[in-house]
């Protein structure tokens, strides 16, 4: 099924974004935050055994919930993350893997930080543009950037805890993408609990901010 991923993340408002050292716990991860109402993760292909793990969450995820790949670099990633199953990737800068998975209807969160990299992401191809890292310049930096682009979809990530959440969603970035803040160290064995009402906490964050 193809994605709209770019609606999918305007809708939800918020990208999950799993790293971690051990493969099981990725996947358990991974199930917990969809069973918890998270509707799009992602699983960083630095976690070992990640295409397995990206496999297994995609087989038992709920219907209309989404499963894709970040830290997608190359051409030959593309190829391994399509055959895994992934129904969109995420990379964390301009690289080979955003005109590829493009030509293959993938869609695409490229990372970004300069207005020259988003706009040279959007012209490869890519549906949104992850600013990564937000942190470095925060909710004031992404509304600058938005400025010149108004028609760039922007999904803000990296060092977004739950403080920093409603300001970048009011300076104009359609979801945000959490990685530690969220997930913790479930992904490498951690407390899947503690992983479950992060979630909850998340989820009731995003509905108390304005569309």
């Amino acid at each position: 099924m193809s994605v709209d991923l770019t609606a999918e993340l305007a809708s939800t408002r918020l990208l999950a974004i799993i790293r971690g050292s051990d493969t099981a716990a990725a996947i358990a991860t991974g199930t917990a935050l969809l069973a918890e109402g998270v509707s799009i993760v992602e699983v960083a292909l630095t976690t070992p055994g990640a295409l397995d793990a990206i496999a297994a969450i995609r087989a038992n995820a709920p219907a209309d919930t989404f499963v894709g790949a970040g830290t997608v670099l190359t051409v030959a990633d593309v190829a391994d993350v399509v055959a895994a199953g992934a129904q969109f990737v995420v990379t964390p800068a301009v690289v080979d893997s955003i005109a590829e998975a493009a030509r293959r209807g993938l869609p695409v969160a490229a990372g970004a930080l300069t207005p020259t990299e988003a706009y040279t992401a959007m012209r490869l191809g890519a549906s949104v543009v992850k600013l990564f890292p937000a942190s470095v310049g925060g909710p004031a930096y992404l509304k600058a950037v938005r400025d010149p682009f108004p028609d760039i979809p922007f999904v803000a990530v990296g060092g977004v805890g739950l403080a920093e959440l409603p300001a970048y969603l009011s300076a104009g970035a359609i979801a945000v993408g959490v990685g530690g803040p969220l997930v913790g160290d479930a992904a490498s064995g951690g407390d899947l609990h503690a992983l479950r009402e992060r979630a909850r906490s998340y989820l009731a964050a995003i509905g108390g901010v304005p569309s």
